[in-house]
């Protein structure tokens, strides 16, 4: 050591688990955690999505039970994804004050009222027929200003199904914008929004694509999505959404962008919330089911990283599990 300071010795703060938990740098709480829901309509039964294991396509009735539990096990929050029963061009059942979206949220709002912060994802994928994040045009190009007409219908029709929060995912540009003045003109001024400003165009969204039934018919996302080579690029798609009104941030997917979390939480001073993706769920799942790693220890690592990287709010599969753990 150099002189005047006295020898070292960081293995004596390791020796007992109190004693690590004691001088913890990164502490994961119950309520940092949201847990994603898929609800289909038309299903009598749960139906498990084979790519996930543990999770299902949730019916009404299964939705609220899993409500029920996340709250009790002290989980922050759930985010709502619809899966329609019939799907067209401009993704009609995403602003249909009787679709599956709507009909979910105010179930889980009448089983647990103000006990879990209720997020709706707002997104046309699941409801398009196309299964593209916005209206198609003719040379089958995402029609940026036609979509936001859309995504702004659909926010008020979800806060007025009682959302907490709308957390739109479709990464069109001015998307927060047009929300924003949406919710505040029909009288919902103050729910917020929590904007999906860094998401990627990753290789990790296959699985979720299985459970929310939304895959592309043709062609891929990477004209809306982020470029994974990019993270500078965030800083400014963070911005611009903060001055559109968002209240809080969100990357996705998380584990492969971890400096961008950094980025993020470092530039911000809002809430940052990162999205641990059905393909790192899935990823760890099977290696566990397989024997090649411990499945609990990997959840709870990697959660740590992303609590460390910066993230104040978690999107995670495991929420529920992962709640009980802790408490």
């Amino acid at each position: 050591m150099s002189a005047g300071f006295p020898e070292v010795r960081p293995r004596r703060l390791r020796g007992t688990r109190a004693l690590r938990a004691m001088v913890a740098e990164t502490v994961l709480r119950p309520a940092q955690l949201v847990l994603p829901v898929f609800v289909k309509e038309g299903i009598v039964d749960p139906r498990p999505i084979g790519s996930m294991p543990g999770v299902v396509q949730h019916t009404r009735e299964s939705l609220r039970k899993a409500a029920t539990e996340a709250a009790e096990a002290g989980v922050g929050g759930v985010i709502v994804f619809g899966v329609p029963a019939e799907k067209d061009w401009a993704g009609s059942g995403a602003d249909d004050p009787d679709g599956i979206s709507q009909a979910a949220i105010s179930d889980v709002r009448a089983e647990v009222g103000d006990d879990l912060v209720v997020m709706a994802d707002l997104c046309l994928c699941e409801y398009t027929d196309h299964g593209h994040c916005g209206i198609v045009t003719d040379a089958g190009d995402v029609d940026n200003d036609a979509t936001l007409e859309r995504y702004a219908s659909t926010a008020v029709a979800q806060a007025q199904a009682g959302a907490h929060m709308i957390a739109p995912s479709g990464m069109m540009d001015g998307q927060v914008g047009a929300i924003r003045k949406a919710l505040d003109r029909a009288g919902f001024a103050a729910v917020p929004i929590c904007a999906y400003s860094a998401k990627y165009a990753s290789a990790f969204y296959g699985p979720f694509r299985e459970a929310a039934e939304g895959a592309p018919k043709f062609g891929d996302r990477a004209t809306h999505q982020q470029d994974p080579a990019n993270a500078i690029e965030a800083i400014k798609e963070v911005g611009l959404d903060l001055a559109e009104g968002a209240d809080m941030v969100l990357v996705k997917p998380a584990l492969s962008y971890l400096d961008v979390i950094r980025r993020v939480a470092d530039t911000v001073r809002v809430p940052v919330a990162a999205y641990q993706v059905s393909g790192e769920f899935a990823m760890i799942e099977a290696a566990a089911a397989n024997g090649w790693v411990d499945r609990d220890k990997a959840i709870m690592e990697t959660l740590t990283a992303i609590r460390r990287a910066g993230a104040s709010v978690i999107l995670t599969y495991w929420a529920t599990e992962v709640a009980r753990r802790l408490r």
